[in-house]
């Protein structure tokens, strides 16, 4: 991979930023075999573009942009290759609620501003939309995720050739997080942490130092210090800090990485830090840890999933005149329903009507109404409608601990209108199709004769089905343990270990997922998996964070259900691991072939 542009907000070129470059960002990716993949458009596009064009073999490629801030797309109208008509390129980036990606780009490139329009380019493009999710562009995969930023944006994690790149740029720390201890993250902190996960390389946003960083709140950037602590948290092997302040000289940006150099060194981690630098060219070799993680089956980053902007509505509960104000108006550009109530009262009765997109709540507000519009909305969720995501607008860093249990996000005072826009997207783009119920096996009808042939639902536990269970739960170290069958409308549990409950509706099931994939299945974490991640099993009190499942087999072939082991919190499986938990059920086939 290669550097083309590190400078963040505005091009920058001048005597004090030859060595870390002027240029806006930009970075290009290839796989072993060849696959071309370019970061960003900003101004470091020009020169990469005169490289492509000396190149006889690229002639294909595809540009992820994070967003459409300029300094991330200006680059654009001077990238040699879109103008060449025997190029073919793939062009991805956030969808928005308003207008195609293509419209998007049009908008710098009207007769107004520029020579020369989108539709003059020669080569061929094609554009696509994303949403959180997973896509794959030649031999990479690309696992896409929303960042926290003033515009909605997505960060992006490429996993190819044993290796995974994550570019994370532009991001601000979620509420609460200024430290640079790894130890205080938490909430959406982890979350991002968890997404940066074991990754050979992550060049991260690190526009502003922790000492700048309260007179730039709400800005969308992130510092040097909460970088390395998230790459620490996340067991990152090299961060190269990028997104540089047009203002920062290369004495500067060499100052911030030596003192983080400095407290890496101090406290004993192994992670190693530089300074993005135009030109810096990095060769990735093959991880072992990367190798052996399972490839979880993730809903797909542009599949067509968000329904029309009509269908949406936002809950705002009892604010003071300001917020709400704000919330009104960027309801109404984004084309939202909103429901605003001047109490927590009227609120509360208004989720009666039906389950809204968004639900806003103000953390000023008495504690005991705003649990109890949360208890409402929890109830309001079901099979079909999973629970709205519920944002508590705060004064502060930190919000009642029960009210923080409710919480889906936290949005802290003052915003600006542009910056709750971009939240409001990005609540109702990540909550849409989070839930999704498995489809029939095909030979649905067949397979459940098969089962009841077995007479083994709703029969007492029997101790060769939990000796199986406890060993499997204690050598792969996990509380959670079940041997599921999947019957029409419920998974029913033959063996339990760790968990109360004997069955629950083959909606919420993971089991019946996996019943399909006819081998291991493996969900590092639920809360990334939009298959899951608004499941009540995860939502709920239950909150499972991991589950490995391993199809069981009737005799004549049919999948009965699983063996499953389910954690509490983010987890990898190994090649190993996984082998086991196949032995392991291999071991209730036999039991069960003995009915």
């Amino acid at each position: 991979m290669r550097f083309w542009g590190t400078r963040g907000s505005l091009a920058k070129p001048g005597a004090d930023t030859q060595r870390y470059g002027g240029n806006t960002s930009c970075v290009e990716i290839r796989s072993a075999s060849g696959t071309l993949v370019v970061i960003d458009c900003g101004t470091g596009a020009h020169d990469l573009g005169q490289s492509l064009k000396e190149s006889t073999s690229a002639k294909q490629g595809h540009l992820l942009i994070s967003h459409t801030h300029w300094d991330h797309i200006q680059g654009i109208p001077f990238f040699d290759p879109f103008f060449q008509p025997d190029n073919e390129w793939d062009i991805y980036a956030p969808h928005s609620l308003s207008q195609s990606l293509r419209d998007t780009l049009a908008g710098q490139m009207r007769y107004t501003y520029f020579p020369v329009t989108l539709e003059a380019l020669g080569a061929k493009i094609h554009y696509h939309d994303l949403v959180e999710g997973t896509f794959e562009v030649g031999d990479i995969t690309v696992r896409a995720r929303f960042l926290n930023h003033t515009a909605l944006t997505l960060g992006y994690r490429l996993e190819v050739d044993g290796c995974v790149v994550v570019y994370s740029c532009d991001h601000e720390p979620f509420a609460g997080a200024h430290a640079a201890d790894p130890e205080a993250l938490n909430g959406q902190n982890q979350r991002h942490a968890e997404f940066l996960r074991d990754a050979d390389l992550v060049i991260h946003d690190a526009q502003y130092t922790a000492a700048e960083y309260p007179e730039k709140i709400g800005w969308g950037h992130s510092t040097g210090e909460y970088a390395v602590a998230v790459c620490v948290a996340a067991g990152v092997r090299q961060l190269a800090l990028t997104h540089h302040d047009p203002l920062r000289s290369d004495n500067a940006v060499d100052a911030i990485v030596a003192n983080l150099q400095n407290e890496l060194a101090t406290t004993g981690q192994k992670l190693q830090v530089f300074g993005a630098a135009e030109g810096k060219t990095i060769q990735l070799a093959r991880s072992e840890a990367a190798e052996a993680a399972p490839k979880s089956e993730w809903f797909s980053a542009v599949e067509p999933v968000i329904p029309a902007i009509s269908e949406h509505s936002v809950l705002l509960g009892a604010t003071d005149d300001a917020t709400r104000k704000m919330v009104t108006d960027a309801a109404e550009v984004e084309g939202l329903k909103l429901i605003s109530r001047a109490t927590n009262e009227s609120a509360q009765q208004a989720l009666e009507s039906g389950t809204p997109s968004v639900v806003l709540l103000d953390a000023s507000s008495p504690l005991d109404e705003l649990l109890e519009i949360c208890r409402a909305v929890r109830e309001r969720a079901s099979e079909t409608s999973p629970q709205a995501p519920i944002v508590v607008i705060t004064d502060e860093e930190s919000i009642a601990a029960e009210l923080d249990a409710c919480a889906t996000d936290k949005i802290r005072r003052p915003f600006s209108p542009e910056y709750i826009r971009t939240r409001l997207r990005a609540w109702i783009l990540r909550s849409s199709c989070r839930w999704i119920r498995a489809r029939r096996p095909d030979d649905e009808e067949v397979r459940l004769a098969a089962l009841n042939s077995l007479k083994i639902l709703d029969t007492e536990p029997e101790e060769r089905f939990d000796r199986i269970v406890r060993l499997a739960a204690d050598v792969l170290q996990v509380p959670i343990a079940l041997v599921s069958l999947i019957d029409r409308d419920r998974q029913w549990f033959k063996s339990c270990i760790g968990l109360d409950s004997r069955e629950t509706p083959r909606d919420m099931a993971f089991c019946a997922h996996a019943i399909l994939e006819k081998k291991v299945m493996v969900v590092p974490d639920t809360f990334m998996d939009p298959r899951f991640a608004d499941n009540p099993l995860v939502t709920g009190d239950l909150r499972i964070r991991f589950y490995a499942g391993c199809p069981i087999r009737h005799a004549d072939g049919h999948m009965m259900g699983t063996l499953c082991l389910i954690d509490t919190r983010p987890r990898q499986f190994n090649v190993r691991q996984i082998n086991q938990l196949k032995e392991f059920a291999r071991l209730v086939e036999q039991q069960l072939g003995s009915q």
